[in-house]
């Protein structure tokens, strides 16, 4: 049982270091090209735009925490009519 929380959490920390280190990926659905092919039609691919990478799930997921707890904390400011012992 410990084994296998010991390699749950190896892998999660591993997935979260090449998230923070190579956040974007080879787009899976055109394989990284950039295009797809239809009935001998070339289009941009819808998924990735053009683009040939997508952002990681986990790299979205954190950025979206961020931004929400951006979002939710309050600036640090200065009153500086206040006493300074308050």
């Amino acid at each position: 049982m410990a084994l296998a929380s010991l390699l749950i959490l190896l892998t999660t920390a591993g997935y979260a270091v090449l998230c923070a280190v190579k956040p974007f990926a080879p787009c899976r659905k055109c394989s990284g090209t950039g295009v797809r092919t239809r009935r001998r039609t070339v289009t941009l691919c819808r998924r990735c735009h053009g683009h040939r990478s997508r952002l990681r799930i986990g790299r979205r997921l954190l950025n979206n925490s961020r931004s929400i707890h951006a979002a939710g904390t309050r600036p640090q400011t200065i009153d500086r009519k206040a006493a300074p012992w308050q």
